[in-house]
């Protein structure tokens, strides 16, 4: 089990807000991640559910039972961090087992959930190496395999494959994916990637400032942005934001609208020039700049042939057209 309820949960640091009263459900087995910019309260938040952070006011529950003053011991949870603070004279094995040697278990029993953690993260052929003389993504499997082998009700962490190169954090985010469904376990992940946000979660908690800006599945926060917070934060590349003119024109204050739902066509009603052109193989970014608009990024397929200084014609797919209002927040009539 592993259900967790925040309720009211705030944390001040004097007079200072950092994370406004919150309320959030966790459920069971769900992989739930935080997403936002720097400084956008998300580790914070992490650390105030494993009790690494005292709250300022409010609950957290954890599988029914109050856990708010309880110390991080107690909350049967296990939080895998950035560095991977492996003991570099100890063996895999012995990394892995030593949160079960500090806690006095049985030999036999650590024994056990070390081969059963080992063979779910594929370390088996590794136990008696040491960390020096592995990678960094298998290092970073053996920090967690020193938490799977504690059992817990939840899984917290906390931006894991920010010391990776590109491909390894590919290999990674998959990997724990897997590891996810394997163990159907709770997690909480921390990230400011969004794009592992979308890939990895079940549900993403959209934070700025402190306080939540959204709630959903990834399909839902693509589909459906709330503000104009979301909308820009969700989605890569990010959507169109637009003002002036054209917003009015749409009864709003601003619009958005996504790179692959424009179309070029003949008779689009935005005209303009294209002024840089990436292309990624199956994919081409064309970034048009349209008078009274700005530029706005287009996605276009791997064969697209527009070279800068092309003229053309763009028009929004129908019905992608996403209008905010004054106040930043989704216009619905």
């Amino acid at each position: 089990m592993g259900q967790i309820t925040l309720s009211g949960v705030t944390k001040t640091f004097g007079a200072t807000a950092v994370i406004p009263p919150l309320d959030l459900v966790i459920n069971d087995g769900e992989f739930v991640v935080f997403v936002g910019p720097s400084g956008c309260g998300k580790s914070t938040l992490l650390r105030l559910i494993a009790g690494l952070e005292d709250t300022s006011a409010g609950k957290i529950m954890i599988d029914g039972a109050d856990a708010t003053d309880q110390p991080p011991a107690a909350r049967k949870l296990a939080m895998v961090f950035q560095s991977y603070a492996l003991y570099p004279h100890m063996t895999v094995r012995k990394n892995i087992a030593f949160p079960l040697k500090m806690a006095g278990m049985d030999a036999a029993e650590a024994a056990r959930r070390v081969d059963r953690a080992a063979g779910v993260l594929n370390l088996t052929a590794y136990l008696d190496r040491k960390p020096g003389q592995l990678s960094g993504g298998q290092r970073q499997r053996v920090a967690i395999g020193r938490a799977i082998v504690r059992e817990p009700a939840a899984f917290l962490f906390d931006e894991p494959l920010s010391n990776l190169d590109a491909a390894l954090r590919v290999g990674m985010r998959q990997e724990i994916s897997e590891l996810h469904q394997t163990l159907k376990t709770t997690m909480i992940y921390v990230t400011h990637d969004q794009v592992e946000a979308m890939t990895m979660a079940d549900k993403i908690v959209v934070l700025n400032a402190g306080r939540i800006e959204q709630v959903g599945s990834p399909l839902d926060l693509y589909r459906s942005p709330a503000n104009v917070f979301v909308a820009g934060f969700i989605g890569s590349p990010r959507m169109n934001l637009i003002t002036g003119e054209a917003a009015v024109q749409h009864g709003a204050t601003t619009i958005g609208v996504r790179p692959e739902h424009l179309d070029i066509t003949a008779d689009g009603p935005w005209e303009g020039q294209v002024v840089l052109t990436e292309h990624l193989g199956s994919d081409t970014f064309l970034k048009v700049g349209i008078a009274g608009i700005g530029a706005v990024t287009v996605r276009g397929n791997g064969e697209d042939t527009h070279r800068p200084g092309d003229r053309l014609r763009l028009s929004p797919q129908p019905g992608k057209l996403h209008r905010f209002g004054a106040d930043g927040r989704v216009m619905t009539a």
